[in-house]
């Protein structure tokens, strides 16, 4: 979206009574193609132009988006939000970033944007090629279809604190999932990838093998009893357990009080030898950007330094309340105030691969799969649905389903033993992770 545009939009917001403003802008082209059964089943294209509004008035703020541009629409754009702000609630902590902390040229190049557009045709023969190989393996009896996908677009940022920037990106993703089945029942099995440059797509043929071979790899699952057993949750999934622990050392969380990490900050949490890093500046990274949602400068960050807690992830809003400084970690859409995310997160991999993982532990569970995670934020008691591998002298046995792992979070992470086979996938990622005793619980 055009600057001058933005820069409108905010000189309006100032001139109609705002104290501060921030607009955004955002464009997105986008094609997806699946194909099922070898036949065409869904075409979809996205072209749309959004635009955001964000005011101060005082300590009271507001915020607006829409998708006509057009003169008129802006004009009423600004007033609903200069309205909107006049009658919310004060927030002592609102307001722009400090400027200090903002992002001042040049920007780094991350290498985000690809600006190849692939032809329908070639999306779809991609989608097929995938879905042919993913029924092509034995036992695989049906299809859940295949799928390729392209999108660009840019995201445009101006404040009336002097912060402008551009944040420019592509995605390309190709999947399958496939159907196994025998006299005794029907499993299913996936395997996708989304990158940001087209030629960093694994092939097609690839991805949909993989995904035949993980569905007729789970035929013949059996019911285990309730049981303590060493688990270890496969690279795929692994991230998984992160996502708890990125909500329990937000800002926001630590400041309303509510996570199960307060007060645990320069403490060991994990086990020693064990790093998590943050890093938006990956090239070519899922989560990469050149500033945050505020336009704030930003960096890698550790989060985890040989298991020790380093920091807390901090937007402008949640720094003030805890008398910090951001990190540089806020995220937001067109609308509503910034919360806080990660970027890159990354678990540093160990020097055992998954087998060596499994030799070690003897026997126990191979996680391959998760569904439905259940936690509580204060306490780090947290529990979710699986299926696997049961494993036994440190081989894989037999394919198990409908069981349930759960632990206290603060006691697992403080047990997890990484593995070496770290694979980056998207744009939270860790190696297998073993846990040498948790309750399983079964039939």
């Amino acid at each position: 979206m055009d600057e001058n545009l933005l820069n409108d939009v905010v000189k309006a917001a100032l001139a109609a009574g705002a104290d501060a403003a921030e607009a955004v802008g955002a464009e997105r082209r986008s094609l997806s193609i699946t194909v099922r059964q070898a036949a065409l089943e869904e075409v979809e294209r996205e072209e749309s132009r959004d635009l955001g509004l964000r005011v101060f008035i005082g300590r009271r703020q507001a915020s607006v988006s829409g998708s006509d541009i057009s003169a008129e629409a802006r004009a009423k754009l600004v007033d609903r939000c200069i309205a909107m702000a006049k009658l919310a609630p004060e927030d002592p902590y609102a307001g722009l970033a400090d400027p200090d902390r903002l992002a001042r040229g040049p920007l780094p190049d991350l290498d985000l944007f690809d600006a190849a557009e692939p032809e329908p045709e070639a999306l779809e023969a991609k989608a097929r090629a995938a879905e042919a190989a993913a029924r092509a393996v034995e036992k695989v009896t049906n299809s859940d279809g295949g799928s390729a996908s392209w999108s660009a677009g840019q995201w445009r940022m101006l404040t009336s604190a002097g912060f402008s920037g551009l944040h420019r990106a592509s995605s390309f993703s190709v999947g399958a999932s496939a159907i196994a089945g025998d006299a005794d029942g029907m499993e299913t099995g996936y395997d996708g990838r989304s990158v940001r440059w087209q030629a960093d797509l694994p092939t097609p043929e690839s991805l949909g093998a993989e995904a035949g071979r993980r569905a007729a790899g789970r035929l013949g699952a059996r019911k285990i009893a309730s049981t303590t057993a060493a688990v270890i949750f496969e690279n795929r999934l692994a991230a998984s357990l992160l996502g708890p622990l990125v909500g329990a050392v937000s800002g926001p969380s630590i400041a309303r009080g509510t996570s199960f990490l307060k007060g645990k900050l320069g403490q060991g949490v994990f086990a020693k030898g064990t790093f998590i890093t943050d890093d938006p500046h990956r090239r070519r990274g899922l989560g990469s950007s050149p500033f945050d949602d505020e336009g704030v400068e930003n960096g890698p960050t550790s989060l985890i330094d040989d298991g020790v807690l380093t920091t807390w992830l901090l937007n402008s809003s949640s720094a003030r309340q805890l008398g910090l400084a951001t990190t540089g970690h806020a995220s937001r859409g067109l609308a509503g105030p910034p919360g806080v995310s990660t970027s890159n997160l990354t678990l540093t991999p160990g020097t055992r691969n998954q087998a060596q993982l499994m030799a070690d532990a003897g026997a126990g569970l191979l996680v391959t799969s998760m569904f439905g995670p259940s936690l509580n934020g204060n306490t780090g008691d947290w529990s979710v649905g699986c299926s696997g591998f049961w494993f036994e002298g440190g081989q894989i046995a037999y394919p198990v389903n409908e069981i349930t792992v759960a632990g206290n979070l603060i006691d697992i992470y403080g047990r997890l033993v990484p593995g070496s086979d770290l694979e980056i996938r998207g744009s939270t990622n860790a190696p297998s992770l073993l846990v040498d005793a948790l309750a399983i619980a079964g039939v």
